[in-house]
């Protein structure tokens, strides 16, 4: 008699996965809160002009910026950098279900998990990075 070794049952990868998406979603709003709250503290009394946009204006366009921005703790940067996590999330998942079907011997959904990465990673890549 062959045993055939289970490391994860579905039910518990659907778990972990669940969790994942939970934490991650519950992190980044927890940021973007945190980065609106000291948003409001230091431009609260301003006025904001909405006809005119500058898209001059738009300094954490990248990664790197963001992570100079958090360093001096602006709070666009701390709610851009919530709003990465939110992007990141999914990511995250996608790369977790590609190590369980490694450890499960999937290799077809370990091939198509790395496409669907790739594919994201690739839109991803010159509007973050950049």
């Amino acid at each position: 008699m062959k045993k055939s070794k289970h490391y994860f049952a579905d039910k518990d990868v659907q778990v972990i996965l669940g969790t994942l998406l939970r934490v991650g979603v519950i992190l980044s709003m927890s940021v973007v809160l945190l980065g609106g709250i000291i948003y409001l503290l230091h431009h609260g009394n301003g006025l904001v002009d909405y006809k005119i946009f500058d898209s001059s204006k738009n300094q954490y366009a990248s990664i790197l910026a963001v992570f100079e921005g958090i360093k001096s703790m602006d709070s666009q940067a701390v709610i851009q950098f919530g709003v990465l996590l939110l992007i990141f999330t999914p990511i995250t998942r996608v790369v977790f279900s590609i190590f369980s079907f490694l450890i499960e011997r999937d290799y077809m959904y370990v091939l198509i998990g790395v496409f669907v990465l790739c594919v994201i990673l690739f839109s991803l890549s010159n509007k973050l990075v950049g």
